[in-house]
C-alpha cells in the first residue's frame, strides 16, 4: 500500500506540466478560416471582417434570412455593396471607377428588396420593381474584400454590410483581418494528388485518374490519363471546365459535351491528358449559371447575363490547369482549346505550349448565338 501511493506520487512529481491552452498547431490556418467563412456565408450566417480597429459584419443577399437582416440592422445602418457589373447592368451613371459600389439601404427594406437588386430575381420583375436608381458610392476596403468572397464562394456578389460596434458581442462569428483574407483569395493553393487509379474507358481501354485536391480543402480537380501518352514528348492536353449540362445532360445550349468527347476520342490514339477543372459555369457555380440561363431566355447573352449577375465574362483560374501539369511531370503540350485565355495562362506559369490544337465541334442551330458571342466578345477562336 505504502509502495503504491511512493509509485503514485513519484509520477505525480515527474510529470512534465500541462497547459490548458491548445497547442498552436492545431490553429486552423488562414486559408482553413478561409473555408469557414465560405460555409457560414453560404449557410447565411453574418461573418466579421476587419480593417484596422473597425469590424463590419458582412452577409450574403441571396442567403440572408428576415431574422438575421432584422437582427443586423439593430446594430447600425445597413449597406447594401455591388460589383461595378451590376450597376452598370442596372443602368447606373458611373462617374467613379471603383470595381465595388454601395447604397443605403432605406428604412423598411427586406430580404426580397435586398434580393431585387442583387439580380437574384430575374430580368423582369426586376424592371418594374426597382424605381429610379438611388445614389451610388464607391464601395469601402471591406465591401471590396466581402464581394471577393462571396465571389470565392460561387455565390452572387451582392452584400449587406453594418458596421459593428465595439461593444457588441460577436455571438461566436467567425471574424478575419481583410488582409489576411485578400492574400489568401489571390494565392494560388497547391494541389495534392489524393488517389490515382486505372480507369478503361470508352474512348481507351489504357486510362488513368488523379485525383488532386488544395490543401485548403477547396473543389477536387481531376487529371485523366487517356491512352498511354508519353511524357518525355509533347504531351496533347485539353484543359476541360466542369460543364454539368453539357457533358453529363447533352445540353444544346454549349458545345462543352461534344468538346469533352471529341478530346476524347483525339487523345486515344496517341494518348493525352484530359484536365477535369471544377470551375462550373466559367467560374460562377451550376446555381449563378442556371440564373445566368434564364436571362438568356429572356434576351441576354452569355456575356451579358453574367454581368448582370455582377460577375466578369470568365472567373476561372487556369493556374490550376498549369499546377497540375507540373505535379505530373508535364511541362510541354499540345494544348487543345479553342480559348487563347488557357494558353497564355498556361504559358505564363512555366508550361511550354509547343501547338494549338483547334477543337471545332458541337455547333448546332440552338448554340449558334453562344458560339458567336464567345467569339466576338471572349475572342474564341472559332
Amino acid at each position: 500500500m505504502l509502495r503504491r501511493s511512493l509509485a503514485t506520487a513519484g509520477s505525480a512529481l515527474s510529470a512534465p506540466e500541462r497547459s490548458d491552452a491548445l497547442p498552436e498547431a492545431l490553429a486552423p490556418r488562414v486559408v482553413e478560416q478561409l473555408l469557414r467563412l465560405k460555409g457560414d456565408l453560404r449557410l447565411g450566417l453574418p461573418v466579421i471582417l476587419q480593417d484596422g480597429t473597425d469590424s463590419t459584419l458582412v452577409a450574403l443577399v441571396e442567403a440572408l434570412s428576415e431574422a438575421r437582416y432584422r437582427a443586423m440592422t439593430t446594430l447600425g445602418d445597413a449597406e447594401l455593396a455591388l460589383t461595378r457589373r451590376r450597376a452598370e447592368a442596372l443602368g447606373a451613371s458611373l462617374p467613379i471607377r471603383a470595381d465595388t459600389l454601395r447604397l443605403s439601404v432605406p428604412p423598411g427594406a427586406d430580404p426580397a428588396w435586398l434580393a431585387a437588386w442583387a439580380g437574384q430575381n430575374g430580368r423582369d420583375p426586376e424592371a418594374r420593381s426597382l424605381g429610379l436608381l438611388p445614389t451610388l458610392q464607391a464601395g469601402t476596403p471591406v465591401q471590396a474584400a466581402a464581394i471577393a468572397l462571396a465571389r470565392a464562394a460561387q455565390c452572387l456578389p451582392a452584400v449587406v454590410t453594418v458596421p459593428l460596434p465595439a461593444e457588441a458581442a460577436q455571438t461566436g462569428l467567425m471574424a478575419m483581418p481583410i488582409r489576411a483574407l485578400m492574400t489568401a483569395l489571390e494565392e494560388t493553393r497547391p494541389q495534392a494528388c489524393v488517389s490515382s487509379a486505372q480507369l478503361p474507358m470508352d474512348a481507351a481501354q489504357a486510362g488513368r485518374v488523379h485525383v488532386f485536391r488544395p490543401d485548403d480543402g477547396g473543389a477536387e480537380h481531376y487529371a485523366i490519363e487517356i491512352g498511354a501518352p508519353d511524357l518525355a514528348q509533347p504531351v496533347t492536353v485539353r484543359p476541360h471546365s466542369a460543364c454539368f449540362t453539357g457533358d453529363v445532360l447533352g445540353s444544346l445550349k454549349c458545345d462543352c459535351g461534344p468538346q469533352l468527347r471529341a478530346a476524347m476520342v483525339a487523345m486515344a490514339e496517341g494518348g493525352g491528358v484530359l484536365l477535369y477543372l471544377n470551375q462550373e459555369g466559367r467560374g460562377i457555380g451550376l446555381a449563378n449559371k442556371v440564373r445566368a440561363y434564364a436571362l438568356q431566355d429572356a434576351g441576354l447573352d452569355t456575356v451579358e447575363a453574367n454581368h448582370w449577375l455582377g460577375f466578369e465574362d470568365d472567373q476561372r483560374d487556369f493556374r490550376i490547369g498549369a499546377e497540375l501539369l507540373h505535379r505530373m511531370g508535364i511541362h510541354r503540350v499540345r494544348l487543345m482549346t479553342n480559348n487563347p485565355a488557357k494558353l497564355q495562362s498556361l504559358s505564363g506559369h512555366g508550361i511550354e505550349v509547343v501547338e494549338r490544337v483547334p477543337l471545332k465541334v458541337g455547333h448546332s442551330a440552338q448554340n449558334a448565338h453562344y458560339l458567336a458571342t464567345k467569339a466576338a466578345k471572349s475572342g474564341h477562336l472559332l
